[in-house]
């Protein structure tokens, strides 16, 4: 589970350590509409290839199509960090495949023994949250812990901050139909996701490739994630023998959310089989969000994927939600 950011940093690194000239691409600031959020990143090397992505790809083309020709003091006069605008003009947005009206402002940063790459790397495969400042007069950048408030980027003066961590992680029990739905939106959502799924047979049909499934048991994956405060565990099999020892362990660690599907009924037998049989405090059987998800009168795989992210989307940026209503009451109620 390797997040986009660490790879295109840890790609920088390798290319420098193999003697190539490489150049760092953040995208600082965008205006309308813009393929990229600020804080995406693509390392650049002196050959033309790339690692990650600002932009649909025009932009791309360009700054290979320079770093080509004309090298890196094209795109960073005295070797130096420089900033540059794509889609300012209308021509230019109809050129760099920019939606009508976006504009965006990228950091292109040469990489140097300056850049500390090597220490940023180390700390986020840690999973510490770290915010990097870049002087953009020397290129000399310096690290220290980032805060939760911290935006993704910031200029300030000569000074380029950027607010870098670990992406939330999203361990899904069950490769099943309802997971797939579940994955693709969670996919958009930006999670970095992990399938656990020992059962051949539900692997079969899986058609996400850039979502990655393992066949291990779903307590040893749980356990070897160490779950923390930006992790979520849902297991989505109705089989208690895979979901149970996996929930045991996530409602004992520091994940964010921990759901588990099935009906009431199932999931009072689950809690008393946490409790009886694993002992479980009430304190961690508090926790579980069972059944997953929000009544929304879901009924099919698609609905009930959207009830149980809403939960847990929830849960992750600190909205508190009454338990679940019953049916009868057809919805649910926002604490205030």
């Amino acid at each position: 589970m390797v997040p986009a950011d660490l790879n295109v940093l840890k790609c920088c690194q390798s290319w420098v350590d193999d003697g190539y000239a490489v150049v760092l691409v953040t995208v600082l600031r965008t205006w309308g509409s813009s393929p990229r959020p600020p804080g995406s990143m693509m390392a650049l090397r002196e050959d033309g290839a790339v690692s990650g992505s600002v932009s649909g790809g025009c932009i791309e083309d360009d700054l290979i199509h320079e770093m080509r020709e004309e090298g890196v003091r094209a795109l960073c006069a005295d070797a130096l960090p420089a900033l540059r605008k794509y889609g300012v003009r209308a021509e230019d947005a109809h050129r760099f495949g920019l939606p009508c009206g976006g504009t965006m402002e990228l950091v292109l940063e040469p990489i140097c023994g300056n850049s500390v790459l090597p220490e940023l790397v180390e700390q986020l495969e840690q999973r510490k949250a770290v915010l990097r400042c870049l002087d953009m007069e020397t290129g000399i950048a310096t690290l220290g812990p980032a805060q939760s408030g911290d935006l993704p980027v910031l200029v300030e003066g000569r000074s380029f901050r950027h607010a870098l961590g670990p992406r939330y992680r999203l361990i899904v029990i069950g490769a099943g139909e309802l997971s797939r739905y579940f994955c693709m939106v969670a996919s958009g959502l930006n999670f970095d996701i992990l399938v656990c799924d020992p059962r051949k047979d539900y692997l079969v049909d899986w058609d996400l490739p850039d979502i990655p499934v393992t066949r291990e048991m779903p307590d040893d994956v749980v356990l070897q994630a160490n779950p923390d405060s930006r992790t979520a565990v849902v297991t989505l099999t109705h089989d208690p023998k895979l979901d149970d020892l996996a929930l045991m362990h996530a409602l004992q660690s520091d994940a964010f959310y921990v759901g588990a599907l099935g009906s009431r009924s199932n999931n009072t037998r689950r809690v008393e089989r946490l409790r009886d049989y694993f002992d479980l405090p009430q304190e961690a059987l508090s926790r579980l969000h069972g059944p997953a998800g929000l009544y929304i009168g879901s009924k099919t795989p698609p609905e009930i994927a959207l009830s149980i992210l809403a939960e847990m989307i929830a849960a992750k940026n600190g909205v508190l939600l009454s338990s679940q209503p019953s049916v009868s009451e057809g919805k649910a109620l926002l604490v205030s």
